[in-house]
């Protein structure tokens, strides 16, 4: 990778990738794209360059591919769970119809493809423990149905028309910097910022409710590991079981509670939210991304927890 658009740039993941990439690539044109409404800010805007572009809009991705001599395209822009199953036929157009343009283009410029999957790909026949790299996907949730059909699609146009598409499958996602924006694992970043400002945290997630989870210093490591793999080693490619580490919300509750001994949570159960989760893995096994690409997390449950308490502390400017 040299040249690299980043379509939703300023998303959880998006800001953060953008600027690891601007950091570790800074020879390169490292290109914000965003949507009307969510444009870039501060260091973001002002480190490198940023275009306006929908991810359905073929042409206008053409034409940035063209200027910035994009090599490796990261498709980022999707509705989260909880906001798909609200707007599923939103939640299609921009996923699918979108992920159909930008493959059209790579297939016509030769760029590289990075479009995320989930932990959502997967369904209640799927096996929840240890969970196979190939095993049954029958999603139950808009999101879910998408993020398969993505890694067939991906996979439809590597072996028909040889674009270099590759993926993880995300598990929930843990970070400091950008609050989520309507994932089922989304209490798992509230709950710190609860915990922090001393605010009893009211968790949507049912006790006893397991799911993957990763920091996103760890997404971003994979994010970018798995494109600068050696393709002759590659197996699988679209897309990789990845995780780091799973817990219920009372685990990560009394994690919390040892750092920060008032603190108090509390159960208001989404039903929404929860029927997804129940229908998500418990554990994955990203055995295939170890061996395939040399994966490895290095933010374990423990060190995720106090590194969130030291980050937003500093974030909100309390005294340590």
């Amino acid at each position: 990778m040299k040249n690299v658009l980043i379509i939703g740039s300023t998303g959880q993941i998006g800001s953060e990738l953008t600027m690891k990439l601007r950091n570790d690539i800074p020879e390169g044109s490292i290109v914000a794209g965003f949507i009307k409404g969510a444009e870039p800010k501060g260091e973001l805007l002002e480190s490198g360059p940023a275009e306006e572009v929908d991810v359905r809009d073929g042409a206008r991705i053409a034409w940035i591919v063209d200027r910035y001599r994009i090599d490796t395209i990261y498709n980022l822009a999707a509705l989260l769970s909880a906001v798909a199953e609200r707007k599923p036929l939103a939640a299609w157009d921009i996923q699918m119809n979108g992920l159909l343009s930008i493959l059209e283009v790579a297939r016509e410029k030769g760029c590289a493809v990075f479009t995320p999957s989930s932990i959502g790909s997967f369904g209640p026949l799927t096996p929840h423990d240890g969970t196979p790299q190939d095993t049954i996907q029958r999603p139950l949730s808009m999101y879910g149905v998408t993020k398969v059909a993505t890694e067939l699609l991906s996979d439809y146009y590597f072996h028909k028309y040889g674009v270099d598409t590759r993926a993880v499958r995300f598990p929930g996602l843990i970070s400091y910097e950008t609050l989520p924006g309507g994932g089922t694992t989304d209490y798992a970043v509230e709950i710190f910022y609860a915990a922090v400002k001393g605010e009893e945290f009211v968790c949507p997630i049912g006790a006893g409710t397991f799911m993957d989870m990763m920091y996103m210093s760890d997404a971003l490591k994979a994010a970018t590991d798995i494109m600068n793999a050696d393709p002759s080693r590659l197996v699988h490619r679209n897309a990789f079981n990845v995780t780091a580490m799973s817990f219920d919300p009372e685990i990560l509750y009394h994690k919390i509670r040892e750092r920060i001994p008032g603190f108090r949570m509390r159960y208001e159960v989404d039903p929404v939210r929860q029927a997804i989760a129940n229908s998500w893995p418990d554990r994955m096994d990203d055995s295939c991304a170890r061996e395939e690409w040399g994966w490895k997390p290095s933010f374990g449950l423990d060190e995720m927890v106090d590194d969130m308490i030291l980050k937003l502390r500093l974030k909100f400017g309390y005294k340590m």
